[in-house]
């Protein structure tokens, strides 16, 4: 009866351990090296989700890509990924979780080096691309090993945290270290980084990391790896272009296809033993509101990183590294966020927890409104705006992979944590394709093309970064007229972005609640 109070107290105990009387095994000091090596993978992974966004002024000047093409670049990687994720959990189970890990290092490697030195945009679309295929097989693994490496639940607890403490501080971090190479080097170094990274998770992993694999993992359904990578691709392309260029009837079919995909693809799983996605899992409240959660704390965080990093550079007249130093606190507070999810689940309930993130998230969001559009204004407001949803996002990545994990059943905690980590590489592109999109729309619709010559005015709509340029070839008045209008109708489409992702956090933050307690009481009457 204690054991079974205690596992139920730290929300993260499985059956298994709550009918085995005999205490779980302490973790070793080589097992918590071997955690340092997951977290790295990890870190690196959130990091190229958002390294890029600092870069975005420099490849445009380079590479000139149109708005699709370079919302292609910034975001194809994470939905690449998202979308193999699933896939590449199963092949893990069945060639061994630490192989897959080797393999995709190897191959995220490759990837990077190719990017670097792009010489057009298609060829740095397709390098991300390869690696979002080479970091899918990297995510399913670290969760699921660390499920194996940290059988004592308090231990694992604390491991979770410092999972959740590289995902959440990763995409945080990014921009940072974007703008320090960027000071220094040329676009192209930020993916060079990557390189000795690997080397060492290549010659440390093996050391340091157990092997891990299912011994029945059931059959693997390539026809259901197709379909999930086809429901999604369509969708997203159908809402950047939609956002770009307006409605067409192209756009109409691929959303078609991708929600006619997505129909197959559920079905198919409902009809399989094996399925790549259990969607029995959705049926818990807790495990469907820890998902969502997870999706919609980083796609704020992406989001707004995404036209955050534009507005201090080419608003703000900021430098790369300037603009990554401003973004510093914002990266702390998802650190300590996340290592103080476990600490704050143990003084209150984990759906209080979890809804009082989102709304610091949202209050964060919010705070945008007072963005100054003057290159003279002060920065607090975006500072400050950031912390909130640093921190905030910290706690609620932390506590809904938690949740993700522990509220399943043992037997499907794989298919949890792949799930987990599709949401939150989910929330990474969506955040960057919605807001993104959102911004960019705002702006062509309120940016006033009345002092620029017919020739530049598809330069001068094509991006925030295309009306900077062009504004400093028009003379005098013409040239000032311009930059006020950009920076004026770039600010407006953040007052959008902020606040529909306030709105949607609130409103998440409530179901999140509800669903959580409700979960409570089940388990309280079972």
């Amino acid at each position: 009866m204690t054991t079974h109070s205690a596992t139920r107290r730290s929300g993260t105990g499985s059956t298994a351990e709550t009918r085995n009387p005999t205490t779980p095994p302490k973790a070793r000091a080589r097992d918590w090296a071997g955690l340092g090596v997951l977290a790295l993978a990890l870190l690196l992974i959130a990091v190229d989700a958002t390294v890029l966004d600092l870069a975005v002024p420099a490849i445009t000047a380079d590479l000139a890509p149109t708005t699709p093409e370079l919302l292609w670049i910034i975001d194809v990687y994470s939905f690449v990924l998202a979308g193999l994720l699933v896939t590449m959990g199963t092949l893990g189970d069945r060639i061994g979780r630490r192989r897959l890990l080797l393999i995709g290092a190897a191959g995220f490697a490759a990837a990077s080096a190719l990017a670097a030195f792009a010489v057009n945009p298609e060829m740095l679309i397709a390098a991300r691309v390869l690696q979002g295929v080479a970091g899918a097989t990297l995510m399913p693994a670290t969760l699921g090993l660390i499920r194996t490496m940290f059988a004592d639940a308090r231990q694992r607890t604390l491991a979770i945290s410092v999972w959740g403490a590289m995902a959440a501080s990763g995409a945080a971090f990014g921009p940072l270290l974007g703008g320090w190479m960027l000071e220094h080097f040329w676009w192209g170094s930020v993916f060079l980084v990557n390189l000795p990274v690997m080397a060492l998770l290549l010659v440390l992993a093996p050391i340091l990391v157990p092997e891990s694999k299912d011994p029945n993992p059931g059959r693997f359904d390539l026809l259901s790896a197709g379909l999930s990578m086809l429901a999604l691709i369509p969708i997203v392309y159908a809402v950047k272009e939609f956002a770009a260029h307006g409605p067409s009837l192209e756009l109409v079919i691929a959303a078609l296809i991708g929600v006619a995909s997505g129909v197959m693809f559920v079905r198919r799983q409902r009809g399989l033993k094996t399925p790549l996605i259990d969607l029995d899992l959705f049926r818990i409240p807790a495990f469907r509101a820890a998902v969502f959660t997870n999706l919609l704390s980083v796609f704020a965080l992406a989001g707004m990183l995404f036209f955050g990093s534009q507005y201090l550079q080419l608003v703000l007249n900021r430098s790369p590294l300037e603009a990554g130093l401003l973004l510093i606190p914002g990266t702390i507070g998802s650190m300590l966020g996340a290592l103080a999810a476990a600490w704050l689940v143990r003084w209150w309930r984990q759906a209080t927890v979890l809804a009082g993130s989102l709304i610091a998230v949202a209050i964060g969001a919010g705070l945008y409104w007072l963005l100054p559009t003057d290159p003279s204004g002060s920065v607090t407001p975006f500072i400050v705006g950031f912390l909130l949803i640093g921190l905030g996002e910290g706690v609620a990545l932390t506590v809904s992979s938690d949740m993700i994990v522990s509220t399943a059943p043992e037997a499907r905690a794989g298919n949890a944590a792949a799930i987990s980590e599709t949401a939150m590489e989910m929330g990474i592109a969506l955040g960057v394709a919605v807001l993104g999109s959102a911004v960019m729309a705002a702006f062509r619709h309120g940016l006033d093309l009345g002092t620029v010559p017919s020739d530049k005015v598809d330069a001068a709509r094509e991006s925030l970064g295309g009306a900077v340029e062009t504004a400093r070839e028009l003379p005098g008045s013409a040239g000032t007229a311009l930059l006020d209008s950009a920076h004026s109708a770039f600010v407006s489409g953040i007052h959008l972005a902020a606040t529909s992702t306030a709105v949607i956090l609130v409103i998440t933050a409530a179901i999140a609640y509800r669903a959580a307690t409700k979960s409570r009481t089940i388990r309280a009457a079972e």
